[in-house]
């Protein structure tokens, strides 16, 4: 097959309009990231029940619950090696197996430690997908669109922690208890986890029919498959300039291999610190001990659990509509204005959640802290509007940069850099939360609220706007704004 000419007469109008087959794709592989969100948040409903259990004390429970990110961290780091050599296909493929074994292993676990291997097998996969699916949708995706495009994966995080949160809730109510009995004489939390083979099969499948990224094809010189691809799916209508311009910035780095993460300040090159630190600020505000620990966190300011399950139900409705918002403005407002409105916004509502917890109260012979009114709704409040400042922007926007900012020939692997140090720090936070919380909620939230002001600081002195800008113009952001302050 020869690359398509240019439609005679077309111009460049057809890259205006969003074309529902990328629009699929970009779907499609985005069902990684609800895995994604399914798996680091199934966990949620089935805390207090596996402690029981297994008789876990808190430094246990929090290793328990962040196992899976120490797995997360591993495939992050993988994935991009094993992307560039063999494609983004085959890794979506492995890591569809690696969820699905997951859930059924997490769910006949026999003990706490057998339990924690089959979490970490998990994390393998959502690790992967986490690299996988964001640079994908990137290079599928017309710049005008990418942003929206892009978002597709935060939106699948959001809807899979839904699920998870929602499919927690049926199964407890249905049981009477994530700690009774369910469908044949299993116990509802093991369920809560075996469910999520389900998804995991449908990933699977629907990764067999997805193309291969124009991007990678060029790099292995099958130039037939890649101009397909972009001009059926992507709308590209110029397909030889694309991918001559593909090929100009591959050649142009392709003496550079994985040592050219490397750079002189600091070690690495300061477009792959732009991303590692916007993928700490992502989690060092706290914000899975919200999706992690909620129901715990809201039985224990007095919620039953089915009220603290529906609560964090609720909560991540607040989520998904969150995405949506930013999905609606990130191609027209652009990355940094909402970014900067975001660090603002969780710095003053973490601000008030440590605030209101420093009314707590403990009852005599009980562990738990009670928040008198009107402080129990301020923290209510205040968690929500947490998320909803999280949802719209740093949620969305730093998996948008992640795909975007790196340059083709080591977009993969910087990526992978950046998403392992994202999933270490989430496990750092989320194993910590416990402990943190024996000091004081807010003492918790206090330093997460810290570390949202530090975020607001990062944004304004280094974090350059990307809106419109295509991949192959990326190379040149290294040597801008971010790369001389960086």
């Amino acid at each position: 097959m020869s690359i398509p000419e240019p439609r005679s007469g077309a111009g460049p109008a057809p890259a205006q309009h969003l074309n529902t087959k990328v629009v699929g794709i970009s779907i499609a592989a985005a069902v990684g990231g609800f895995l994604f969100g399914f798996d680091t948040s199934v966990i949620n409903g089935a805390v207090n029940a596996l402690s029981d259990e297994f008789s876990l004390g808190a430094g246990l429970t929090g290793f328990a619950v962040s196992s899976a990110l120490l797995g997360c961290a591993i495939g992050a780091w993988f994935a991009g090696a094993l992307s560039n050599r063999f494609g983004r296909i085959p890794v979506m493929v492995i890591a569809a197996i690696l969820f699905f074994i997951s859930a059924v292993g997490s769910g006949l676990a026999f003990g706490v430690w057998d339990l924690i291997v089959w979490r970490v097998v998990g994390g393998l996969g959502v690790g992967a997908a986490s690299v996988i699916a964001p640079a994908y949708i990137a290079e599928v995706a017309p710049a005008k669109f990418r942003g929206r495009l892009g978002s597709l994966q935060q939106l699948a995080i959001v809807l899979g922690i839904f699920t998870a949160l929602l499919s927690n809730a049926v199964i407890a109510n249905s049981a009477g208890g994530s700690s009774e009995t369910f469908w044949l004489g299993v116990a509802a939390w093991r369920w809560m986890f075996m469910i999520e083979a389900v998804p995991a099969a449908a990933y699977g499948i629907m990764a067999l029919f997805l193309p291969e990224s124009p991007r990678f094809l060029v790099r292995r010189n099958e130039l037939d498959r890649a101009s397909k691809v972009l001009y059926d799916f992507t709308g590209e209508p110029d397909v030889n300039l694309k991918i001559e311009q593909i090929r100009h910035t591959l050649e142009r780095e392709d003496t550079e291999s994985l040592r050219d993460l490397l750079g002189g300040r600091l070690g690495l090159k300061p477009i792959v610190w732009l991303g590692i630190l916007l993928s700490l600020f992502q989690q060092l505000v706290g914000i899975n001990v919200i999706f992690y620990y909620s129901t715990t966190l809201w039985q224990s300011v007095g919620f039953d659990e089915s009220q603290a399950l529906l609560t964090s139900t609720f909560t991540s409705v607040m989520n998904i509509v969150a995405t949506i918002i930013a999905i609606l403005l990130v191609d027209r407002v652009g990355r940094r204005i909402m970014l900067l409105v975001g660090s603002a916004g969780m710095t003053i509502s973490l601000g008030m959640m440590a605030l209101a917890f420093s009314f707590g109260e403990v009852a005599a012979g009980s562990e738990g802290v009670t928040l008198p009114d009107p402080w129990s709704t301020i923290a209510l409040i205040s968690a929500n509007a947490f998320v909803m400042f999280f949802g719209t922007t740093w949620g969305p926007l730093v998996w948008v940069l992640l795909g975007e900012i790196f340059p083709n020939r080591i977009r993969a692997s910087a990526l992978a850099v950046a998403a392992a140090a994202q999933w270490v720090t989430n496990w750092a936070v989320s194993a910590t939360f416990p402990t943190l919380s024996t000091i004081g909620l807010t003492f918790a939230y206090g330093l997460y609220a810290g570390f949202a002001a530090l975020s607001l600081v990062f944004v304004y002195l280094w974090v350059p706007e990307t809106k419109d800008r295509e991949l192959e113009d990326m190379d040149t952001l290294s040597l801008g704004r971010a790369a001389r302050k960086g």
